[in-house]
């Protein structure tokens, strides 16, 4: 694998560059150049930085195969008080975040890019990468790679990730095997909604009605409970290149021609994505929301025939009843004992034993070696940290 390169955006990339993104992207909607496209445009601040790492590696044979991290340096975390910070290209919006590279290349390119990044100048006083696959090779090969180029390593858990193997099961397969009360609770809502004649339910996948969808979609996101978006304009956004790429499912509970109740999900190699939901609170006692999931769910068994149903980020109650697995998002947080700022974050987050040497570690790139070199107590600090 040749040495790393930086580019300072997507449309920067080289042909073979992107060809890696689309490649990763084909099995992972969040390694997608339309996932970073409008991510880009539609949730930085004006200022944030996006620095793409990539390596080219060389086969026998004469094959290229590129790996590649997209990250930012965000403004906000810019400033004099604050540690020079590298992250991921995610945010709020990020479900899941990888490298872009095969898993045989994972620890070699942990290790280019971690040394790019640590001889970086001026150096980064703190990199995180978030929220990854805690049990993907690329996880332990990134970990490994920014300890070996001299970083502290802490690893956390961000959420968890519920999930459904379909198994080929139909949709009427999978209910019977939901909890009684689920059951029995959706199915007497249904009746009663229907017999009512007061309600309509409508799927969007494409141009057809997007618009009026996405205002519904809009309309009940404001009447929820849910906080406003930080970024108005990604999800729509994000809903018309799904539309444009055949992925959309934009589900919508209409009662009495009201919007009452959406959820918006990404469908992409047999995998069915539950991106974002919503219901107006008034509307609690009619279960709008379990019945639009049951729905959603019933098209993309028996139509989309999906291999799985993903319902993404956080451990919230309902997903366990709907959902049949469960797997975690950890991050790597590395901070630079080599600066100052960067052992004072490791002060504040690992605290206790490493204290001490993490001063000794400020006073050594200060005042020079004495007794032990700066790689001695940097090696000495890493160990304390391990052990603690």
């Amino acid at each position: 694998m040749t040495d790393v390169s930086q580019f300072p955006g997507f449309d920067k990339l080289p042909l073979e560059g992107r060809s890696q993104f689309e490649r990763a992207g084909a099995s992972c909607f969040f390694s997608s150049l339309p996932w970073f496209d409008v991510f880009v445009k539609q949730a930085l601040d004006k200022d944030d930085r996006v620095k793409i790492f990539c390596s080219l590696s060389v086969s026998k044979t004469g094959s290229n195969t590129w790996a590649a991290l997209p990250t930012v340096q965000r403004a906000a975390d810019s400033g004099f008080f604050k540690p020079r910070k590298l992250a991921s290209l995610t945010n709020y919006y990020s479900s899941l975040y990888a490298p872009m590279c095969e898993d045989s290349k994972c620890e070699e390119f942990g290790r280019k890019v971690a040394n790019a990044i640590g001889n970086e100048s001026p150096g980064w006083d703190v990199v995180e990468l978030k929220p990854l696959d805690v049990a993907s090779p690329v996880f332990s090969a990134l970990a490994d790679g920014l300890r070996s180029a001299g970083f502290v390593i802490q690893t956390y858990f961000c959420f968890g990730n519920w999930y459904l193997e379909v198994g080929g099961r139909s949709f009427q397969e999978y209910l019977e095997g939901l909890p009684p009360v689920l059951r029995n609770t959706l199915s007497r809502k249904k009746k009663k909604l229907d017999k009512s004649g007061r309600a309509k339910i409508a799927i969007t996948s494409g141009a057809d009605g997007l618009e009026n969808a996405i205002k519904a979609y809009e309309t009940v996101y404001a009447a929820s409970w849910k906080r406003p978006e930080p970024y108005p304009k990604f999800v729509p956004e994000l809903i018309r290149t799904c539309a444009r790429l055949g992925f959309l499912r934009l589900g919508t509970v209409h009662v009495d021609g009201q919007p009452v109740a959406v959820q918006f999900w990404i469908v992409q190699n047999g995998v069915a994505l539950i991106y974002k939901l919503a219901y107006d609170e008034r509307f609690r006692d009619l279960s709008v929301g379990t019945i639009l999931t049951a729905s959603m769910l019933e098209h993309v068994i028996d139509v989309d025939r999906v291999r799985e149903v993903d319902y993404l980020t956080g451990d919230d109650d309902y997903k366990k009843d709907w959902m049949s697995a469960r797997r975690e998002r950890w991050a790597i947080l590395a901070m630079n004992p080599r600066t100052l700022k960067g052992a004072a974050a490791v002060v504040r987050h690992v605290g206790g034993r490493a204290v001490k040497r993490a001063i000794q570690s400020v006073g050594a790139r200060i005042f020079g070696p004495r007794k032990n070199s700066q790689v001695g107590v940097t090696n000495q600090l890493r160990e304390t940290i391990s052990g603690s």
